[in-house]
């Protein structure tokens, strides 16, 4: 007859059972109450070993650029090839694309932006309205009209200026197709983000003195 106990003391299977069951035990607690507080630290090197992704790593910056321009070629071949034929003038063409161009930028383009992060706020100085609240649908909406305009009025310079180089008036040398409009745009989106940043460090440089 075998005996359970050995000398008072349970069976070292029985001791590793009992073990292997109060740390699972324990993993399982230490899982459900982990928060940020309670939690070690780890290291962006160990983040980055656990990371999934292509072995050929793109620059973060590629990608905004692409992310940014495509998204607005991508109006302009919905909107401006897709409907020019369907709206009446110029003027309605304008005003349905720099609303698309809006909208596109607060529910699409800077939410995808957001999501590529690797930090939080890592991508806010990509865009020119940089927080999420109800009037950011507004203002993206106002700032996708003035970047439009500026497209529109480069469009005309070059057709202009190559009428005159050329002597055919009537001639358009430069028609608006997704790429070089979505090039277009982000080369004026990225202006005014710059000329926002200089003239806030200005702000800041100019109260900083006065505060001396």
């Amino acid at each position: 007859m075998s005996k359970k106990r050995q000398n008072g003391r349970p069976k070292p299977e029985v001791e590793k059972q009992s073990e292997y069951y109060r740390l699972k035990t324990q993993a399982v607690d230490d899982l459900v109450t982990a928060n940020e507080d309670n939690s070690p630290p780890v290291s962006e090197e160990e983040l980055r070993a656990y990371r999934s992704g292509p072995k050929m790593k793109v620059a973060g910056w590629v990608k905004v650029l692409f992310i940014k321009a495509w998204f607005a070629g991508a109006v302009c071949f919905f909107f401006i090839w897709g409907l020019g034929g369907l709206l009446g003038s110029e003027l309605d063409i304008l005003f349905v694309t720099g609303m698309a161009l809006g909208v596109v930028t607060d529910l699409m383009t800077n939410p995808v932006l957001r999501f590529f992060e690797k930090t939080k706020g890592e991508n806010a100085r990509w865009m020119m309205v940089n927080r999420k609240s109800y009037s950011s649908f507004f203002l993206n909406i106002g700032y996708a009209y003035v970047l439009l305009l500026l497209v529109y009025a480069l469009y005309n310079v070059i057709n202009l200026a190559a009428a005159q180089i050329t002597g055919a008036a009537d001639a358009v040398f430069l028609g608006v197709e997704p790429i070089l409009f979505g090039l277009f745009y982000l080369g004026f989106d990225l202006l005014l983000i710059q000329l926002k940043r200089a003239v806030s460090r200005a702000a800041r440089g100019g109260a900083g003195k006065s505060a001396k």
